[in-house]
């Protein structure tokens, strides 16, 4: 990925692609092939997701989320689209601000089950800076929330901190997964190298329920790890002893995404999921109190500091 090295000048200009990109894969959820495409957009546009088949631009913003059940959906009246966070993961950490995501299905392609094979499409479409002055959110105060024994936290950055630095805990009744926590400072290189390699998962006692409910109907070993107790039936094994923590972290790094814009300060949280990281991002943004907007060189100063 070293086509995706920092490049942000002084500025703190906007990014976005250098050229269009097309691609199709499977939804994890419907089943359905869907086309995809990532196209330019002008400086301030922000991520928009288009669906092509029925003409609708749905905004990559928090307060556009509608479901959150093992996915991230965003809608706009009947349209919407799905299983959106390993893409906005992906462009977080590639820094790409300004983009359109043409989609013809209601959900994104899950290829592998990874964020990689997206990252592999930004670095071939090569990244643009063209202008505008890009924004940080940075953290003021502690924001939490909790819900069924789980918590999510947004907090300001302790002495000497910068960019976005997350800290999370997982448990699971499996023995595969059991406990596994990470800590993490979000960079280009080290999202490519440690978190976006690390697929979904889910538990084969689940699957038949998940499919009477309509959801994991594209789902297989080729793109999803499945967990059996004691045992991983995926023939190929894991990626990261720790892979299920670090999906997880990749999950909670494209759910605070939708913020709109980079965060400066640290993510903590212990059994959170798509539903806890909106809540907070909307516990977040319901006191004006709680962050400040960081415009031009600051928030460039903070990115290469990630980097």
């Amino acid at each position: 990925m070293s086509s995706l090295r920092d490049r942000t000048s002084v500025t703190g200009g906007r990014r976005t692609l250098k050229s269009a990109i097309s691609c199709v894969g499977r939804g994890l959820h419907s089943g359905l092939d869907v086309a995809l495409n990532l196209v330019p957009a002008a400086p301030g546009t922000g991520v928009i997701f288009h669906r092509t088949d029925l003409n609708i631009s749905i905004p990559a913003r928090f307060d556009h989320v509608s479901d959150t059940r093992l996915c991230t959906v965003v809608s706009l009246g009947d349209a919407r689209v799905g299983t959106i966070e390993h893409l906005m993961a992906a462009l977080a950490a590639a820094r790409v601000d300004d983009l359109v995501v043409e989609v013809d299905a209601p959900e994104l392609p899950v290829f592998d089950g990874s964020a990689a094979p997206f990252l592999f499409l930004i670095e071939s479409a090569g990244i643009a800076e063209h202008g505008g002055v890009r924004e940080s959110i940075e953290i003021l105060r502690v924001v939490r929330v909790e819900h069924n024994g789980g918590f999510a936290e947004l907090r300001p950055h302790g002495a000497g901190g910068a960019g976005f630095e997350l800290s999370l805990a997982i448990e699971f009744s499996a023995s595969a997964i059991g406990a596994q926590a990470l800590n993490f400072t979000l960079s280009t290189e080290g999202f490519a190298a440690e978190l976006a390699p690390a697929r979904t998962f889910t538990l084969a006692g689940e699957i038949e329920a998940l499919r009477e409910a309509g959801l994991a109907k594209g789902g297989s070993l080729a793109n999803a790890i499945v967990v059996d107790g004691p045992k991983v039936l995926n023939p190929e094994g894991l990626r990261f002893e720790d892979e299920f923590v670090r999906h997880k972290m990749l999950d909670v790094v494209g759910d605070m995404a939708l913020a709109g814009a980079p965060i400066s300060g640290r993510f903590v949280g212990a059994r959170t999921g798509h539903a806890l990281n909106n809540m907070l991002l909307r516990a977040l943004f319901a006191d004006a109190a709680n962050y400040r907007m960081v415009r031009g060189p600051v928030a460039a100063v903070l990115e290469r500091t990630a980097a």
